[in-house]
Order: structure tokens, then C-alpha cells, then sequence
């Protein structure tokens, strides 16, 4: 005859109750961390809203500062009309000396050239000399 034991009903419906109950505690875990994670999105959401409005915020504060100035008393004005105008000369001075010291400098290597030149020229004279003595 055939051996195997048979299962009664009762044990049956208790591992297959022992199964659904697992799989609904897996279930809900996993909605409950799904619902967290998306409250989370939702937050980081929102702080970036935030953050984006605080910086645009900033930009227009930034901006109508700039376009209002604060009126500065008469003497500091004075002074940076004074600074203003020096940091002008300053700079027309630096770009002619610039210039001159390019200047300079070309012709200081154009000197240096001709110097080599009239250096080969001689050099090359001395032996057309000495070519023409050996052809006598």
C-alpha cells in the first residue's frame, strides 16, 4: 500500500493561513516604507520650492539695492570721484609704460640682430679674403 501520511485539513489550512499571514506582513511593510519614502519626496519637494523662492528673493532684494543706490554724503562722493579718477590715471600710465617697454624691448632684439648680422657679415668678409688669397 502507499505510505504516505495524509495531511488533515486542519494542518493544511494553518500553513497556508501561516503563508498569507506572511506575505500580508511583507505587504504592509512594504506600503508603509513606500508611503514614508513618498512623504519624504514630498518634503525634499518642498524645501527646494522653498529654497528656490528664497534665492529669487534674495536676486530681487539684490537688484533693487542696485537700482536705488544709498545716496552717499557730498565728501565721500568727493573721495570716490577722487579714487575714480586716480585708478584713470593709474591705468593710462600702466598701459604707457606697457607700451614703452614693448617698444623697448623690439628694439633692444632688432639691436641685438643687427649685431649678429654685422657679426656674420664680418666673418663672412674675412673668409671671401682669405678665398681670394688662395685663388691668386
Amino acid at each position: 500500500m502507499n505510505a504516505v501520511p495524509v495531511i488533515p485539513d486542519q494542518i493544511f489550512y494553518l500553513i497556508v493561513l501561516v503563508i498569507v499571514a506572511a506575505v500580508l506582513i511583507i505587504i504592509v511593510y512594504l506600503w508603509k516604507k513606500v508611503a514614508q519614502s513618498r512623504n519624504s519626496v514630498l518634503i525634499l519637494e518642498r524645501e527646494i520650492e522653498l529654497k528656490k523662492m528664497s534665492m529669487v528673493e534674495k536676486d530681487i532684494e539684490s537688484k533693487r539695492l542696485m537700482d536705488n543706490p544709498i545716496p552717499l554724503p557730498k565728501e565721500q562722493q568727493d573721495s570716490l570721484s577722487a579714487i575714480r579718477q586716480s585708478t584713470t590715471e593709474l591705468r593710462s600710465n600702466v598701459g604707457y609704460l606697457h607700451s614703452e617697454i614693448n617698444e623697448r624691448l623690439a628694439r633692444l632684439e632688432a639691436e641685438t640682430e643687427q649685431r649678429k648680422l654685422e657679426k656674420m657679415l664680418k666673418e663672412i668678409e674675412a673668409k671671401e679674403k682669405k678665398l681670394r688669397k688662395m685663388n691668386k
